[in-house]
């Protein structure tokens, strides 16, 4: 088995951007089930390291360790085809569901839709906590460490940032004091064994030279930048189209910790500010992104095409809907692309550093507790159509109102955690099985 071909490398992202379903979770799984076990491309250790970087960036990891992962095989082409073939199948499911939303959202057909996918997913985000879970946490230091962030980011509501910046130094210190439980991701083939990778010896970590990063980062720079200013200049700051060029530039850089972290700002600004999208409507975006392939961060596009398809002036309504939702994956990915092609060079060149390692190691322990909390924030809101929350001082405790389960809901759940775990159908079966269950239920049951 030799060095993977270029069009080797694009069956395969194209399989993991068909298969990406359920948020981080998922997609992280799906991409070491492809990279990692089945092809060996790419050692564990290697693929954790890259992963640990990708969790410090804003924006959507899960897009961000495809294109690191195409950029360690084949340069700035692959992370390109990594990275863009991540997004393109739930740009293009996004976009129909969204013409679908605003033509005919109140059709029973299309409930029946969303009410089958959700539980789906949901089984799908379960398996992939578990997968995640047992890479990462290899001791009780590991363990405790996602503990104390699932406690941190649920209970208490603290912002992502502060967690990976807390579990960083808690990995710098930790690794000086007790170096064999801290030093969990190391940079290079160890004594106990951990295998390599097809590429991982052939992968040059050179320091990289600073002339050359300043060009890379003012060429992603200028791709990102120069179409929003000029919208700016061409239809002024009050058109829709330059507020959301504007504000989901904004977002895209503060959005750590994913989708979820950032929805309360989106929502609120999407509503209330500019009126985008109406109350509870994001739920329904944030329902398309989480069922359908790609990052949840393309909820945007959601709330871009709403935006553009209400306030169209005198362009067709799904013109310019469709025009917005470019516009919008446009700003959002686009920093994505600066980050890895600028800052990779750098975390490969330090791979081999203890220091940096244990750093890591811990922000991937913390990482674990943060989706273990994305995954029950879904569970609740898909098995209970209201979830309420108490609060006590800095204590929040969301609690589900218990005669508002959704039975069907319920019912659909198990079947796919029967279906994934049992009988180990994939993803796509085992949606396209829960669609039809879920139509069943809105048509002839509910």
């Amino acid at each position: 088995m030799g060095y993977p071909t270029f069009k080797e490398a694009f069956h395969v992202w194209l399989k993991v951007a068909l298969y990406s379903f359920g948020g981080p979770a998922g997609q992280i799984a799906v991409m070491h089930k492809y990279i990692v076990e089945e092809k060996k491309w790419l050692g564990e250790n290697r693929f954790l390291h890259a992963l640990n970087y990708c969790m410090l960036l804003p924006g959507p990891e899960a897009q961000q360790l495809a294109t690191y992962i195409g950029w360690l095989m084949h340069k700035t082409r692959g992370g390109l085809m990594a990275g863009g073939l991540f997004v393109l199948p739930g740009f293009l499911s996004i976009l129909l569901l969204s013409i679908l939303y605003a033509l005919w959202k109140d059709l029973t057909f299309v409930q029946g839709i969303f009410y089958g996918i959700k539980p789906a997913v949901l089984a799908v985000v379960v398996g992939a906590v578990i997968k995640i879970g047992k890479r990462a946490l290899k001791n009780e230091v590991m363990l405790g460490i996602a503990v104390l962030a699932f406690i941190a980011i649920f209970f208490f509501k603290i912002s992502f940032p502060y967690i990976v910046i807390a579990a960083g130094l808690l990995g710098y210190f930790g690794g000086r004091i007790w170096e064999e439980k801290f030093y969990v991701i190391k940079g290079h083939t160890d004594k106990t064994g951990s295998e390599e990778g097809l590429i991982d010896s052939t992968i040059q970590s050179e320091k990289p030279k600073l002339s050359k990063i300043l060009r890379v980062a003012l060429f992603w720079l200028a791709l990102w930048l120069l179409p929003v200013a000029g919208l700016l200049l061409w239809l002024g700051s009050e058109n829709v189209f330059t507020q959301e060029a504007l504000f989901f530039s904004q977002s895209a850089i503060v959005t750590f910790g994913g989708a979820y972290s950032v929805l309360a700002y989106i929502s609120q600004k999407a509503v209330e500010t500019y009126a985008w999208v109406q109350p509870g409507e994001m739920l329904d975006g944030l329902g398309m992104a989480e069922t359908t392939p790609g990052p949840l961060i393309q909820v945007v596009q959601f709330v871009g095409f709403m935006g553009a398809f209400r306030n169209a002036g005198t362009l067709d309504p799904i013109l310019a809907g469709v025009l917005a939702s470019v516009l919008v994956t446009w700003v959002t990915y686009l920093p994505s692309f600066l980050f890895i092609f600028t800052g990779a060079p750098y975390i490969e060149y330090l791979r081999g550093n203890k220091s940096l390692s244990t750093v890591l190691s811990g922000i991937t322990a913390a990482v674990v507790g943060v989706i273990l909390n994305l995954g029950i924030w879904f569970s609740l809101h898909t098995l209970f159509s209201k979830v309420d929350e108490v609060q006590a001082g800095p204590l929040h405790l969301p609690l589900p109102v218990w005669n508002t389960v959704e039975w069907g809901a319920v019912f659909i759940t198990l079947a796919a955690l029967f279906f994934s775990f049992r009988l180990k159908w994939d993803m796509l079966r085992t949606i396209g099985v829960c669609i039809v269950l879920g139509l069943i239920f809105k048509f002839f049951i509910l």
